[in-house]
């Protein structure tokens, strides 16, 4: 396989919750996790983000701006989170009730609570 062959690559981002934009790319050989981003123009349609603070992952690892892509790489473009995950679940608990959810949806006959 030849080292001058342009790469394959696929840009994902998403913006908001159940949003998803996914781009496929094609970089010259050598190409950065930070040139691909450049390159893609997911800083134009998105200004908000913020190359100074970003955090970047090639197929769900976390990896720095200057890692060198590979053929076929998924690059990731992450977001602050907007609710503590734990705080999120609490919420959804307490809203269903606590025995609408979980274990105690089903409860068979003469079984002990919570089996």
């Amino acid at each position: 396989m030849a080292t001058d062959m342009p790469l394959n690559i696929i840009l994902v981002y998403s913006a908001k919750a159940r949003e998803v934009l996914e781009l496929t790319l094609t970089v010259p050989p050598g190409c950065t996790v930070l040139q691909a981003v450049q390159a893609s123009g997911l800083l134009q349609r998105y200004p908000t983000i913020d190359l100074a603070c970003a955090h970047f992952g090639v197929w769900g690892r976390r990896c720095l701006p200057s890692q060198t892509l590979r053929e076929q790489d998924r690059v990731e473009v992450y977001r602050d989170l907007t609710v503590d995950p734990k705080v999120a679940r609490r919420e959804r608990f307490a809203k269903q009730g606590a025995k609408t959810a979980g274990l105690f949806v089903k409860k068979r006959e003469g079984a002990k609570a919570g089996y």
